[in-house]
């Protein structure tokens, strides 16, 4: 379970729920690396208060290696990992849902994390 020290957000959430499923998807399409990176994610998400810049950032770059965003530059690593899988796994299918799945969160997320800045701002105006 997170140990969340803000408000839950679909965001920790959708990355609780599917913890697994995403470090498995970013070892197969990223390798090593990616792993590493997903579990940094994770570990920040469980214990960081807001989202920092960086986190912004590893969280579009997952979304990024989800969607295959890179697997046509043959100098990035994703290139690679993309060649040695089959289309027709099942895993496939499961890339395609987590990379839904994280759109609609990062979707909500950013609505709320919105929401709440706006309000903090005008309390902080009419303060």
């Amino acid at each position: 379970m997170f140990d969340i020290p803000t408000a839950s957000t679909a965001l920790h959430r959708f990355i609780e729920v599917n913890s697994e499923a995403l470090q498995n998807a970013a070892l197969l399409l990223g390798g090593r690396p990616w792993l590493r990176r997903v579990q940094a994610l994770i570990d920040e998400l469980r214990f960081s208060a807001p989202f920092s810049n960086k986190f912004r950032r590893e969280v579009l770059a997952l979304y990024e290696l989800l969607t295959l965003r890179h697997v046509h530059n043959m100098e990035r690593p994703e290139a690679a990992y993309f060649v040695m899988l089959d289309p027709s796994a099942p895993y496939v299918e499961d890339i395609c849902l987590l990379a839904e799945g994280l759109e609609h969160a990062l979707t909500e997320t950013a609505a709320m994390v919105a929401v709440s800045y706006s309000i903090q701002f005008e309390e902080s105006r009419n303060g």
